[in-house]
């Protein structure tokens, strides 16, 4: 397993959708976080995106150097960015980094949002806009010249002249639920994430992943995407999940939900069938399956559930979904710093971490030595 942390970019705190308990994210919390799950020996860690979140390119950038091993997971936006701009940012997070870039792919599902930032295309047809944007990027990251006339993008000349660390590129992560999204995935992706579903759910989603990957001689390896809320009970576990949702109510489900009614991801639609919306807030409302609680998700976009229990049941239902190929784990808690501590302190000693990989051999060696010539021309050395 390799088990990743998150950065809250968009806020933090010891409860649900209140003010109350919460933490200002400036710049050194973030740090402290980063911080934290580079000492603790986290494999990675998520930056969010969007706009109720810091830019994660930024942020990212900003914690390189108060880091070590710890790789950052960062937002690449089709349809906000360009290909070419996004791979020249990919090579540089990378070579700076000494190769702990890691891009996840985000085709975006809230509609209002991406108005908002001057998208105006259907849910089918941000998916097309990946498709072609991600041959392009993959072409240019790989050193290659590439033109290409696609139905929405067009590249000329297309050429990047310092490559990143990491041969091709940084690997690509991308989650989508959709019969869109998924032949995107298998052209194109390294890792498809999914967010927690039961196991049954998320099986059928890899095995539909695997066979599209097959069929174009690909394959693909998975990762998902949770909260957890481990103690050293499970009375403990659960009445921690209780107090989350304390200055939670019936209102502002209401609220939380009318917002994502208007969004049109399928990922969002499965998480929200999950909970159902439930103005009913007992365990026995929000267990959808054996120690996974979709209390999240009845205020919170994106992942809605959580693992709940004590640190045997935990690593028990993780090594579940490992056995169905989940091989990364996208963990977060609240408050996510004293978090990062307790979950690496009680699960790690029961996973079977693959975190040991040696970063010092993948130093860049492709910075420009003398200035180019007439921004074309790298010098002779």
């Amino acid at each position: 397993m390799k088990v990743f942390w998150f950065i809250p970019t968009g806020g933090d705190g010891r409860y649900l959708a209140t003010s109350i308990g919460g933490r200002a994210t400036t710049f050194n919390y973030l740090r402290q976080i980063a911080q934290a799950a580079d000492d603790l020996g986290y494999y990675g860690v998520l930056l969010p995106t969007g706009r109720s979140c810091e830019d994660a390119w930024v942020t990212a950038a900003s914690l390189i150097s108060s880091t070590k091993q710890l790789r950052f997971l960062v937002a690449m936006r089709p349809g906000l960015m360009m290909p070419a701009t996004a791979a020249r940012m990919a090579n540089t997070l990378d070579r700076l980094s000494d190769g702990r870039c890691l891009l996840n792919v985000v085709t975006g599902g809230d509609p209002v949002e991406l108005a908002a930032e001057g998208l105006f295309l259907d849910h089918d047809a941000r998916y097309e806009v990946t498709d072609e944007f991600l041959t392009i990027w993959r072409a240019l990251c790989s050193g290659e010249q590439i033109d290409q006339a696609g139905k929405h993008l067009q590249i000329e000349g297309g050429q990047q002249m310092l490559p990143p660390v990491q041969s091709p590129y940084p690997p690509l992560y991308f989650g989508g639920s959709s019969p869109a999204a998924l032949p995107v995935a298998a052209k194109h992706i390294d890792v498809y994430l999914t967010w927690a579903e039961p196991p049954a759910q998320v099986r059928e989603k890899i095995d539909r992943v695997r066979a599209l990957a097959a069929e174009r001689g690909r394959t693909v390896k998975f990762g998902i995407r949770l909260h957890v809320i481990v103690r050293e009970t499970e009375e403990e576990a659960w009445a921690e999940a209780d107090q989350l949702l304390k200055y939670v109510d019936d209102d502002m489900i209401a609220q939380a939900q009318a917002i994502f009614s208007k969004y049109d991801s399928v990922g969002m639609r499965r998480q929200g069938e999950l909970h159902g919306g439930q103005i009913d807030r007992s365990r026995a409302a929000l267990e959808v399956s054996p120690n996974l609680w979709a209390g999240v998700g009845l205020v919170r976009s994106g992942a809605g559930c959580a693992l709940v229990g004590d640190p045997q049941t935990v690593a028990a239902r993780m090594q579940e979904y490992a056995d169905l190929g989940i091989e990364t784990f996208i963990l977060s808690g609240y408050p996510h710093l004293e978090e990062s501590y307790r979950v690496a302190e009680l699960l790690f000693p029961l996973l079977p971490l693959t975190h040991d990989e040696d970063l010092s051999v993948k130093k860049s060696d492709a910075h420009a030595v003398g200035e180019i010539v007439a921004n074309h021309v790298i010098p002779k050395q």
